[in-house]
C-alpha cells in the first residue's frame, strides 16, 4: 500500500515538474524574443568600452583584483568609499567608481557624470589617503 502511494506521489510530482519546466521554456524564449526586439532598435547606440577594457589588460595599470588584503589598504579603500556614498549630491555611476589601495597610494576608476563630480572623488579620496597618494583615472562621461 505504501509503495503504491509513493509511486503515485512521484508520478504525480514528475507531472507537476514537466509543467513547471515547460512553462518556464516558453516564458523565456518569449522575452527573448521581446529583448531582441529592443535591442535593434536603430537610436541606441551598441556599448563598446573596448579601450577600457585594453586599458586594464595593461599590466602596469592597477585593477581592483590587484588590491592586497592588508587591513590598512582594505581600511583605506572603505573610508573612501564612506566618503563618496555618503555625499548624496553624487551620481549613482560616482559612487560606483574603483577604488584600488595599494601601499597606502590609491588609483581612482570609473566614469562620472561631470568635472565637478570628478573634483569632488578626487578631494574626498586626498582627504583621507593624503595629498599626492591618488593616482586618478576618473573619466567624465558626455551627456547622452
Amino acid at each position: 500500500m505504501r509503495k503504491r502511494l509513493f509511486a503515485a506521489l512521484l508520478a504525480m510530482l514528475v507531472v507537476l515538474s514537466s509543467f513547471g519546466l515547460a512553462s518556464a521554456q516558453q516564458d523565456n524564449s518569449a522575452s527573448q524574443g521581446s529583448n531582441a526586439s529592443q535591442g535593434n532598435d536603430a537610436s541606441q547606440a551598441p556599448a563598446d568600452n573596448t579601450k577600457v577594457n585594453q586599458r586594464d589588460r595593461n599590466t602596469n595599470e592597477p585593477t581592483a583584483d590587484q588590491q592586497k588584503e592588508n587591513t590598512s589598504d582594505r581600511q583605506l579603500s572603505a573610508q573612501i568609499r564612506r566618503a563618496i556614498v555618503k555625499d548624496k549630491s553624487l551620481s549613482t555611476d560616482a559612487h560606483n567608481v574603483k577604488i584600488i589601495a595599494q601601499g597606502g597610494s590609491v588609483t581612482l576608476k570609473g566614469a562620472v557624470k561631470s568635472d565637478a563630480e570628478k573634483q569632488a572623488i578626487e578631494s574626498k579620496a586626498a582627504q583621507i589617503a593624503g595629498e599626492g597618494k591618488v593616482n586618478s583615472e576618473l573619466q567624465v562621461t558626455p551627456a547622452k
